[in-house]
């Protein structure tokens, strides 16, 4: 029996991933809970595990893209994936002994057992389409019961509350339709179930007209063993058909390397690197229209000199999901942005006094980012809107402080929340920064430390950055962005001094929050920035 393993869903908002190291090869012997593969996604990496004993049959390839409930590979428990290829042998034995009228009744019903036990069942589950979405509805299904689907062919199309979705077949095989159109069924509920294997039994069924239906027969059991491949023939993996998109390539004129016949990313980059026939057309083009030859005149562009060299690259899960966010942020919230300047003279000569016996009793170093969590926690007690968000047409104000702190790494920017930041001391702070930065930088955030804050505080001071804009990290109604301090003249009591000035700007969601409330809560925080003692007496 073959366990197919299918893409778990690995946390909230995430709908695809993509697979990366295979840590066994095809055709390894398994056992349950060995690490298979890591799968990245736009928020962390996951290692996938088999599910049984068995040999390891691989599915995707290193860097496919996935969505959640795609099939990745299957666990043969009992060794018949071989037998799937002995299969079609059985059945060509009473097609070659047809001729016999009084034989080639009986001869088509006893291989018919064979085919049934190498028969393998791919479960159909619906699949998670989006943030929030937790049930569809089947609008129509585009193929009937017991109808022959090709992989990757639209079966039914799905409508959920926001859009509509088709579902492709996961496998070549029959169909056997377990809901029917109309029916709203939840994420991952079983929709439909596809038979493997089962396409060579409808075969023997038209033994009458022995000639006519032989053919067909071969035909189609040769379509994969032409190309020494299954029922993956000619279907590129995800990489692998948008290269072959790019490139205008057929994927009816490759031959798969991949399991089953499929076409990997390798497959594709090899087909492009053959096709040399592109060009031709290209340089006879110019030989047709006559003005061609004035074209030197137009060529300035040698001119330029040196590597000029050009790659692409592909965009990582966390890219596209940072993209999609801010975008979504910029599109659906009314953002505007506020500015103060800071005096940072208290909090740099508070911190050089004690910052050597800070480190010696804690041990961990005393840094600005415990100050400004401490000062934002006191500010959105004064002014709870800050700390709200919104959830359909109603405010939720929360009565805890989870900030979040965005943190740079090298896939890019994560954002780990300090829980219950107004509940911990200054070594506190400093201590769960240090261990969630550790994490980021480790890529070993889980799903849970970077969901659920209620207010963000970013630093780019620490990159350079003198003022800029932070965009609003949703569902949360504000951020708090520092910049880098510098010395500048400022007037103090009627006279010019140089003070070290740090530019503050607050991102808010004005649907939320009032300008008032934007301008007094980073007033607020100046305040208790540029008096520490504040904090020690919640003024």
């Amino acid at each position: 029996m073959a366990v197919d393993m299918k893409i778990p869903a690995v946390g909230e908002s995430i709908t695809e991933v993509t697979v990366g190291t295979w840590y066994k090869k095809e055709g390894d012997q398994v056992k349950m809970d060995d690490v298979l593969c890591g799968l990245d996604s736009d928020k962390a990496t996951f290692e996938l595990t088999a599910e049984a004993d068995g040999t390891l049959h691989i599915l995707a390839q290193e860097g496919d893209v996935l969505p959640i409930g795609a099939s990745i590979c299957s666990i043969d428990t009992d060794g018949s994936g071989a037998a799937p290829a002995p299969a079609p042998a059985k059945t060509e034995a009473p097609a070659a002994e047809a001729p016999a009228p009084a034989e080639a009744a009986p001869a088509p019903q006893q291989p018919a057992p064979a085919a049934d036990a190498s028969t393998s069942v791919i479960e159909m589950k619906v699949p998670a389409v989006g943030e929030s979405v937790t049930e569809v509805t089947i609008a129509s299904w585009n193929k009937k019961d017991g109808d022959q689907v090709a992989l990757d062919e639209v079966l039914c199309e799905l409508e959920s509350d926001k859009a509509t979705f088709e579902l492709p077949a996961e496998a070549a095989g029959t169909l056997r339709i377990v809901a029917q159109a109309g029916e709203t069924l939840p994420i991952g509920a079983l929709i439909a179930k596809i038979e493997v294997g089962a396409a060579s039994a409808p075969a023997a069924a038209p033994a009458q007209p022995a000639p006519a239906a032989a053919q067909p027969a071969a035909n189609g059991s040769n379509g994969a063993s032409q190309n020494g491949s299954g029922y993956a023939a000619h279907h590129a993996s995800p990489a692998a058909a948008k290269i072959l998109s790019e490139k205008g390539i057929s994927s009816q004129d490759i031959p798969g390397t991949g399991v089953g016949g499929r076409i990997t990313k390798e497959d594709a980059m090899k087909a492009m690197a053959s096709q040399p026939s592109a060009p031709a057309p290209a340089a006879a083009a110019p030989t047709q229209p006559a003005p061609a030859k004035a074209a030197p005149a137009l060529q300035p562009a040698p001119a330029a000199s040196g590597e000029r060299g050009q790659r692409r690259e592909k965009m990582t899960s966390l890219r596209r999901t940072i993209a999609r966010r801010l975008v979504a942020v910029k599109n659906e919230t009314a953002m505007l942005t506020t500015f103060n300047e800071v005096d940072m003279k208290p909090i740099m000569d508070l911190r050089n006094k004690f910052k050597d016996k800070f480190k010696e009793k804690h041990g961990v170093g005393l840094g600005f980012m415990s100050f400004f969590t401490k000062a934002v926690c006191v500010a959105l007690k004064d002014f709870p809107a800050v700390n709200a968000q919104i959830d359909g047409d109603s405010m939720v104000f929360n009565d805890f402080c989870d900030i979040s702190i965005a943190v740079s790494t090298d896939r890019g920017l994560v954002v780990p929340i300090i829980r219950n930041a107004e509940q911990m001391s200054f070594a506190q702070i400093e201590k769960e920064i240090g261990r969630l930065a550790g994490l980021a930088r480790d890529n070993k955030l889980t799903i849970d430390q970077m969901t659920g804050g209620t207010f963000t505080i970013t630093n780019g001071g620490t990159f350079g950055s003198m003022l800029s804009t932070p965009i609003i990290n949703a569902p949360q109604s504000a951020i708090l962005g520092m910049h880098n301090i510098i010395e500048r003249p400022v007037a103090i009591n009627g006279e010019v001094v140089i003070r070290p000035m740090m530019y503050l700007a607050l991102s808010y969601d004005h649907r939320t929050i009032d300008g008032k409330e934007s301008v007094s809560f980073l007033v607020r925080v100046k305040q208790i920035l540029e008096d520490p003692s504040r904090i020690l007496f919640d003024m």
